[in-house]
């Protein structure tokens, strides 16, 4: 019974955030947010390096990049030393989108968690942590 409740309460609340972050993210999709903030921590990544992070394909990955590129929030460069070798690097626009896009998904998650007690959303951390260090 408990599984099934939290089931349903995870999904509702999984869809519902999903759903107003991908309309107020527009036209950024949580995807690019993703590969954005990936490559900020990193400065610069391979392609190859994504897939590790992400649960899709290589071919995918293309396919995002593609966008992402044509929308001028990243670029691609030939190492210099391997051409073999493409560093993805995040533009000025992508870094404000990724800013924008943090800004967003943290308003929504705020908004939730304003609906119970400051002892309550450490409680819930708290509890989430263990439940997915236990996986």
């Amino acid at each position: 019974m408990i599984a099934e409740d939290f089931s349903k309460l995870w999904n509702k609340l999984s869809r519902d955030w999903k759903l107003t972050l991908e309309q107020e993210l527009a036209p950024l999709t949580e995807g690019q947010l993703h590969i954005l903030e990936l490559l900020l921590e990193a400065e610069a990544m391979k392609p190859s390096d994504l897939i590790q992070h992400l649960s899709t394909t290589p071919a995918a990955i293309t396919t995002i990049l593609d966008r992402m590129e044509r929308n001028e929030l990243i670029t691609r460069e030939r190492d210099e030393r391997d051409r073999r070798v493409v560093w993805i690097h995040v533009t000025e626009k992508g870094f404000a989108e990724a800013v924008r896009g943090s800004a967003i998904r943290k308003s929504i998650i705020e908004q939730s968690l304003d609906r119970i007690s400051s002892h309550n959303q450490q409680l819930l951390v708290y509890l989430l942590g263990k439940v997915a260090s236990s996986s």
